[in-house]
């Protein structure tokens, strides 16, 4: 029997990371193994570790007592297969962990995808229990494997924020103030609502010093803030604030400053994932509340049909991809000692928005 490498992290120290080497799981009737080839590494899946528990990211892929399994989006290759619906060969792309391979169980199958049916996982988000098969798809679509892991999934969030915003009308805010506007998931929300003719919303962007050249290269805010520079925003318009960075001293220092006029508080990402997390309830204006993508997909999917919003925040993916693809340079890391490394630069804010981090175990 072969055996399968995990990398895993301590789920209350995420700088801290352990390489298991485990056994290969033979398949039971109905299962298919899947080779992992590369996953994107983002802010997003620090993001998951951050609520892996509250939300139950960790669930997804289990790992023992006090380590767990980071989930991304990957690509990988079925290498063996005991179900009559899928073949060796095939090629997928959806939620995987950091491993060289994975165990999946289709059960709801199309010719474009399938649901994984693993009882551990019923209760979970079904948005991540779906795996697209892409050997049907266009020849365009197929040349953007990196992008469809690094970008189009945290595309696809800022697509959902972007509706979020729109189908609120705003809450009655006059300027969308973006934090951490230099990640992926906040510069493409920055993108659409600066390019929606029907938006007259001035778009802040809130970021470091170092990154103010690279936003101001992507040509997506009406205005640009670093960070102890807050007070430059008008705080005598209405604010939606959109937070990406999940820094608590940050949010309360805007909502004192804006007071009742900050109308909507979202709580989206931790690209400042180690910063204090704040008081909300003490804080004037809005409540701060997460926001939960899978939530918001759902109301759509009820109204607009099953998938209509993914498919349209993929299509919109694309094109924010496609517009900002000179922008940021896609590298691969192998091995898991090389990825804990980089996971760890990720943490520490070592990681320049304009690297594209392609992993392999």
């Amino acid at each position: 029997m072969g055996g399968r490498t995990e990398l895993w992290v301590n789920r209350k120290n995420l700088r801290e990371t352990k390489t298991a080497r485990l056994d290969q799981r033979p398949l039971e009737e109905g299962q298919i193994r899947v080779s992992i080839d590369k996953m994107g590494l983002t802010a997003n899946n620090i993001s998951y570790a951050l609520s892996g528990d509250m939300i139950g990211y960790w669930k997804y892929f289990p790992a023992e007592g006090e380590w767990g399994n980071v989930p991304g989006w990957a690509m990988g290759g079925v290498v063996e297969s005991r179900s009559a619906a899928i073949a060796v060969g095939e090629r997928l792309y959806g939620f995987f962990p950091m491993a060289s391979e994975v165990v999946l169980e289709p059960g709801k199958v199309a010719d474009d995808l399938f649901v994984d049916a693993a009882p551990h996982r019923a209760e979970l988000p079904t948005l991540y229990n779906q795996y697209s098969r892409t050997g049907g798809e266009p020849d365009y679509l197929k040349s953007l494997e990196d992008e469809r892991c690094l970008l189009f999934p945290l595309f696809v969030t800022s697509f959902v924020l972007y509706d979020y915003l729109i189908d609120n009308a705003f809450f009655g805010a006059q300027q969308i103030v973006i934090g951490s506007v230099s990640s992926k998931t906040g510069f493409g929300l920055a993108h659409l609502l600066k390019n929606d003719p029907n938006v007259g919303q001035q778009v802040i962007g809130i970021t470091s010093r170092g990154n103010v050249d690279f936003v101001q290269s992507l040509n997506c805010c009406d205005q640009i803030v670093t960070y102890g520079d807050e007070s430059a925003i008008d705080a005598n318009l209405t604010a939606a604030w959109v937070d990406m960075s999940g820094n608590g001293p940050l949010t309360s220092r805007l909502h004192h400053l804006l007071g009742e006029n900050m109308v909507e508080s979202c709580i989206v990402g931790a690209t400042h994932w180690d910063a204090e997390r704040g008081r909300e309830n003490d804080l004037p204006g809005a409540k701060p509340s997460f926001f939960f993508a899978p939530g918001h997909i759902a109301k759509r999917d009820a109204e607009w049909g099953q998938g209509e919003i993914w498919r349209r925040g993929s299509v919109a993916g694309a094109e924010i991809a496609k517009s900002v693809s000179d922008h940021i340079a896609v590298e691969a890391i192998s091995g898991s000692g090389g990825v804990a490394k980089i996971w760890r630069d990720m943490l520490d804010n070592k990681v320049s928005p304009k690297r594209g981090v392609m992993i392999s175990i």
